[in-house]
This record gives structure tokens, sequence and C-alpha cells, in this order.
């Protein structure tokens, strides 16, 4: 199989990823009724039929300092990103869920949410907004419930960057604030839900608090999820724990930086201790940032063994010849922001050759989840890509 682009050196940053990287749209090559992993057996291993793609925060995040047009082409967390994702064949998207003070779950990424009058910047934590002032900010959705935001404007948004400055939110397709049942309801029925429970790295919860929203998250998601695959993660280790004490239904997966950054809580601060947290709370599995296993790829072995399902997230993922290698190793799905590139690469990854399907011409049903095959040449390439990703 030959590799295609995007190419590690091409790629200093996620601002800057080249736009003549992507391989022709696939055909869909997921079932109708989707890619079912959402409901596992209680004390049941959760294992994915094929090697996932999700889309992060819909059809990609936005980079509002990147020069790359699809870093800013739909408004992340929205609607319209969610169905763009699912054009694109992802199997699932993930975005991030956090509960108003009035006990409604909202998608937002940021812990605050920000906007500008005059010169002036006016910052509120999520959290601490009514549903009615947090739909407020950004475009406005028609009282018919019709489509995008009809025209009229609300609060405007910025965003705060990782260095401080402050930047309009502007994308080329922008689309109203979203609440979890409105995603539950008007996304397509095929896709996943990967639910990120979005907690503050800054702030301790005591039990009541995460008690309180994650049994409104839940209840919303019994309510109006019917048959759609979903899957939780977090970050917060006492939230995913609880997570899976409060219901059977769906897979918890611990989310982790995989050790590439540290946190006063040890148990965010490497695979290893991942894992204590999925086998001492009965959790599926381990979403980790993608370096973190490249930089410790034995631990791959350590989580599979465990019977853990494991996924990442990161940068890299955009980079076709790192996701290669995951699927190599034995990681079972990547988080992705160019979803439509990478969802492509993977079905041409994952389909048979014309030797293959010669020899399944006796009616058998191919599969479709083997491992791809290299020439030792391309192996080797793959084999010494590590370390430059690692760099990156």
């Amino acid at each position: 199989m030959a590799l295609k682009a995007v190419h590690v050196a091409d790629i200093p940053n996620i601002g800057q990823v080249p736009e003549n990287a992507s391989p022709a749209l696939c055909p869909n090559r997921f079932p109708p009724q989707g890619v079912e992993i959402g409901r596992a057996a209680a004390g049941a291993a959760f294992r994915p039929p094929k090697f996932v793609v999700i889309g992060h925060r819909g059809s990609g995040m936005n980079v509002l300092q990147s020069s790359d047009r699809r870093m800013k082409d739909l408004k992340e967390n929205s609607l319209r990103s969610f169905n763009a994702a699912a054009d694109y064949f992802a199997d699932y998207i993930e975005f991030d869920v956090q509960v108003t003070k009035d006990d409604c779950p909202v998608i937002f990424h940021d812990d605050f949410i920000l906007s500008q009058e005059n010169d002036t910047i006016l910052e509120k934590r999520v959290t601490e907004l009514s549903l009615a002032e947090f739909l407020s900010y950004g475009p406005q959705r028609e009282i018919t419930g019709g489509g995008g935001g009809g025209g009229a404007t609300g609060k405007p948004l910025v965003r705060r960057m990782k260095d401080g400055k402050i930047l309009r939110w502007s994308v080329e397709a922008d689309d109203p604030l979203c609440t979890l049942q409105e995603a539950l309801e008007k996304v397509n029925p095929n896709l996943g839900f990967n639910i990120e429970l979005k907690f503050d790295d800054h702030v301790s919860y005591p039990q009541d608090h995460l008690r309180r929203v994650l049994g409104t998250v839940l209840r919303v998601v019994f309510e109006h999820a019917n048959d759609r695959p979903i899957l939780f993660s977090t970050f917060q280790p006492d939230a995913a724990v609880m997570a899976k004490k409060l219901q059977s239904t769906y897979p918890v997966f611990f989310l982790t930086n995989g050790g590439s950054e540290a946190y006063p809580d040890p148990r965010r601060n490497s695979l290893e201790e991942a894992v204590k947290v999925c086998e001492e709370g009965g959790l599926e599995g381990i979403v980790s940032e993608v370096k973190g296993v490249f930089k410790n790829p034995a631990a791959v072995n350590k989580i599979k063994g465990s019977n853990l399902t494991l996924f990442t997230y990161g940068q890299l993922n955009n980079v076709v010849e790192a996701v290669y290698m995951q699927h190599i190793m034995g990681i079972d799905g990547v988080i992705v922001d160019l979803v439509g590139e990478i969802s492509a690469a993977v079905a041409d990854m994952l389909r048979p050759s014309e030797e293959e399907v010669r020899d399944g011409g006796d009616g058998e049903e191919m599969k479709t989840d083997e491992k791809p095959k290299f020439s030792p040449k391309e192996l080797s390439f793959l084999l010494k890509l590590i370390p430059q990703l690692i760099q990156h």
C-alpha cells in the first residue's frame, strides 16, 4: 500500500496543515446503522468492530490564528459541524458538554465564554450562565427552529488564545450555540457521540457537585439518545469513576495527556496511572494524547492486556503516517480535525487488495478491519518516523 500525504515534514503545527494533502473522499465504508460500539453489557469488554475515526468537536476544532481555511471553515461544536462530520463518514464525533446553572447540558469547549462590547472584553464562566444567557452569544437560531442563524446576531463571540491574545471568533460558516438535547435530536442518527464531560482543571469539585452534573447529563442522554452509539470521556478521574457507577449502559473512557503535561493529581500524569483509574473504576478505555503513546509505546500492550480500548487525540492525528502507525500498534481509533482527509485515508488503508478480493470470491464476507499490510521498506520508514513525530 502506498503512503499518502499529509506528510509530517509539511506540518510544523496544526495551523499549517497543507491543503493539497487530501485524497478523494471515500465512499461510505460504514453500515447504514452506524458503528455500534456505544452500548456495552455490564462487565463486558468494550471492543470497536473496526478502526474508528472520531471528528474533533464535529468536523474539526477552530484555530482562529491559522492561515489554513479548513481550521476556520465550520463553527466547532455546532450542529452544522456535527452533520458535516457525518457527511465525511466519521464513525463518531467528540464534543464537550457543560451544565448551565439552571441544569441544562450545553455544548462548548472553553471554561469561559467571551464577548466584546466596544473595547471591553466581557468574560463569563459557562457553568454560571443560564441557558438563555448562554444561547444569547453568537448567531441566533430562528424562532421556528429552522437551520442556521436566520440572520439575527447575539453577543459577538471572541476567544482567548493560549498566548493570551483575544481574537474575533470568525469562521466561514457560523452556526448558533447548541444544547446536548438539540444534538441528540438533530444530528444524523447514525453518527456516534463521544461526549466529553467537561470540568475546569483548576477547580476542585465536591462529590455532590459531580453527581448533580453527571445526573443531569445522563438524564438527557437516556431520554433522547434512542439507539445512537454513545460513549463518555473526561479528564476528571473522579467524574469518570462516578459516571460508570451511575450507569452501565454506555462505556466510559478516561482522558489523559499520557505524561505530556504534569498535573497536581498524579492519576493524570501517565498512561500507567490511567490504566489504574480504569481498572479500579471499571472503565472501558483510555483516550490519550498521541505523543504520550508514541513516547511510551510499551504502554499499549499494558492497556490491551488490561482489556481496555485505546483511542488517541492530538494534532499528529492529522498526519496520515501517524494514523497508519497507530493502527499497526493496535490502537483502536483516532480523534482528528481533518475528518474528510483522515476518513478517506483510513478507508484506503482498510480496503482489501485486489488479491484479497479474488481470494474472497467464494462467497465469504471479507473482513475490513485487518491491520494494514506494509512492505519492509514502508514499515522501516514508519518506525523511523516516530522520533520525528514526537519532536513536532
